[in-house]
């Protein structure tokens, strides 16, 4: 069919000339974008025809020209159901959706007047009869004579959503510079046996689209976390930190909790708040003399500090578990770093990887999230120095409204929560946590009387939501993610200063 209409086009052009090709609607009784299909397979094999694009403009019925067309305009609609004796305005209100619009236009047309002696406002007819002009001049319009209504009429109808204008194209073809009256086909492929034999001079083929894009390949994308999570990277090792090895998702309960001067009977070693293993469910190998200066700090104190005075037992210590913080990395690190041979020397560590913690799950709370860590050991360090590093990290993130709150942490002393302002969810949020560590915890790993150590933690997420507007963290990750998210994101750039 599309063929054999290709071909009475260009007969019909070849008779009779130039063209629209809303003209050929009749002559060949078919629904003009078929024609237009037709048209552009004829200028797929050369330039057979000469096509000009046009635009006709006309007016026509919206949906609700046509409801009034059937039923008559909103204004003979209210003048209509009013009776002889009157009708309460309340009542005449409910006899069409468009009463409101009918009366005010009934009203303007004096056909009808509203009686309010008589106590609650009655609407009674002034003329016995009407002709609905509306009605009449939509009945033009969808015979084709929207030319018979003047400029201030068709301007009203279009106002109240009667009228729409309408535009069509279309186009002038006529006879092209390699005009014939029949199709040729267009070979795709240039063979071999084409060119020895010299065939291909004779024949027509299809352009090439070099501009036409190639067919995207499958690819794996970055996850937005992995994104910032590389720009947190890049910021700490420009500030000068070396990365902590934190491969090691299972931990022992004593470098989680006992070697950060965590109590046994702290509410975080309970199951309701961390993921305990059973099987391994306990470790065996830990620095014997180092485990006997943590369990005295506990049970009895020392270094200026009375402890926490109770039987410390190996059996809690031992409990294997999924670590609820990197920091078991930085106590590990320190450990090291204090009994290394040539003795102390100042260092600056950071971490990035996942932790786990038994959450009840909201917009801004996971079971399993990214912990950023930095930490750094010199001597006499101060909490002005922890709060001037903490405002550095986060201005070169790109975040400058930041704020800090007294805290307490079973390992740091001071301590400071840090909070964000959260655009979208227009809001201050805690993203993270910070202090000085402990002397309880440092002195039994070996380090020096002055060194102290500054440290502070946030969560990769929530910098992650701030900087790609998502306001709940389950969208971000989980089984809830739209992976379109995933792959449409653009690449992390964080307005470092």
């Amino acid at each position: 069919m599309q063929l054999e209409l290709t071909e009475q086009i260009l007969k019909y052009v070849d008779e009779n000339g130039k063209v629209d090709t809303l003209d050929l609607v009749p002559v060949f009784g078919v629904d003009h974008q078929k024609i237009v299909g037709a048209l552009k397979s004829i200028e797929a094999n050369g330039e057979l025809l000469k096509t000009e694009q046009v635009l006709h403009k006309n007016w026509g019925l919206s949906d609700e020209g046509k409801e009034v067309l059937a039923k008559g305009s909103h204004e003979a609609v209210v003048f209509n159901a009013v009776p002889s004796e009157g009708i309460a305005q309340s009542d005449l209100m409910k006899v069409s959706p468009n009463a409101k619009v009918g009366f005010s236009k009934a009203m303007a047309q004096g056909w009808i007047s509203v009686d309010k002696s008589i106590g609650k406002p009655v609407v009674k007819r002034k003329v016995e009869s009407i002709t609905d002009t509306v009605q009449e001049h939509l009945q033009q319009v969808d015979a084709g004579q929207a030319s018979a209504l003047n400029d201030t009429a068709r301007a009203d109808y279009r106002k109240r959503k009667l009228l729409q204008e309408i535009v069509v194209k279309s186009f002038i073809i006529s006879k092209g510079a390699e005009f014939a009256t029949s199709l040729q086909k267009l070979e795709a492929d240039l063979t071999t046996d084409m060119l020895a034999s010299g065939l291909w001079n004779t024949l027509k083929f299809k352009p090439y689209n070099l501009d036409a894009l190639g067919t995207v390949p499958d690819a794996g994308y970055l996850h937005p976390l992995l994104k910032v999570r590389t720009e947190f990277r890049n910021i700490f090792l420009e500030m000068g930190f070396a990365e902590m090895p934190t491969n090691n998702f299972v931990e022992s309960s004593f470098w989680n909790f006992d070697a950060l001067f965590q109590p046994q009977q702290h509410p975080a070693r309970d199951a309701h708040d961390t993921f305990f293993l059973t099987t391994p469910s306990k470790s065996h190998k830990f620095p014997e003399n180092y485990l006997n200066r943590v369990k005295e700090v506990h049970s009895n104190g020392g270094y200026g500090s009375q402890g926490y005075k109770y039987d410390w037992k190996l059996e809690e210590a031992q409990k294997n578990l999924l670590r609820t913080h990197t920091t078991a990395v930085s106590a590990r690190m320190l450990y090291k770093l204090a009994n290394q041979e040539g003795g102390f020397v100042p260092v600056k560590y950071f971490s990035i990887d996942r932790v786990f913690r038994n959450e009840t799950l909201d917009a801004t709370h996971l079971a399993e999230f990214h912990q950023v860590e930095g930490v750094v050991a010199d001597r006499n360090l101060t909490l002005g120095d922890l709060i001037g590093v903490i405002a550095e990290f986060f201005k070169k993130l790109g975040i400058t409204q930041i704020e800090f709150k007294p805290a307490y942490n079973p390992y740091t002393e001071p301590s400071m929560e840090i909070f964000c302002f959260h655009p979208g969810l227009k809001k201050w949020i805690e993203v993270g946590n910070s202090g000085m560590f402990r002397k309880e915890m440092l002195r039994p790993m070996g380090l020096p009387d002055d060194v102290n150590v500054i440290a502070w933690g946030l969560s990769l997420e929530r910098p992650t939501m701030i900087k790609y507007g998502i306001n709940n963290i389950r969208d971000l990750i989980g089984p809830k993610i739209d992976l379109r998210i995933i792959q449409s994101n653009p690449i992390c750039r964080l307005e470092k200063s």
